[in-house]
């Protein structure tokens, strides 16, 4: 994994590079475009935690956590965590994704979250294995057709 790697709030000066993000092809089915990702950011500013990723200056991918979400409109159950992941081709296989999970779970932690969340769209070739690689564990549920997964933050891995 590069040392240059960071995140960046989406501004005027880079929204063009956060949306000219995309990923392989075969992985269009796994993830929305960042474009859906910044209108789903806008329409929900308390929660929404978009970020570029950039290595030096060159945008490798794109992030966006959810953070305090009312996961069951109840009040009652609130979670942080991954909402989206988009790593470029070339910056594919490189710890941009490991970078990213790893930055938002600082950021769940940093707000007193014991628990990071990540939600994925189930299939062959996926990026299953990538998060369960990562440690996350199914909880057995699913949001919007797709594979709920949860990290355990207070347990150092």
């Amino acid at each position: 994994m590069s040392e240059s790697l960071r995140l960046a709030p989406i501004t005027p000066a880079n929204i063009e590079m956060a949306l000219a993000v995309k990923v392989r092809p075969d992985q269009e089915r796994f993830v929305s475009p960042v474009a859906k990702s910044l209108a789903e950011a806008y329409v929900h500013p308390e929660v929404a935690w978009p970020r570029l990723i950039v290595d030096g200056d060159h945008p490798v991918g794109f992030l966006m956590a959810f953070l305090d979400i009312d996961w069951d409109g109840k009040g009652i159950d609130f979670r942080s965590g991954l909402w989206r992941l988009n790593v470029t081709p070339d910056a594919q296989g490189r710890g941009v994704g490991r970078f990213a999970v790893e930055s938002v779970a600082a950021e769940v932690r940093r707000r007193g979250g014991p628990r990071m969340y990540v939600t994925w769209e189930p299939g062959e070739d996926g990026p299953a294995g990538f998060y369960r690689k990562l440690g996350f564990q199914l909880t057995g549920e699913e949001s919007g057709g797709q594979t709920v997964g949860v990290l355990d933050l207070t347990n150092p891995s």
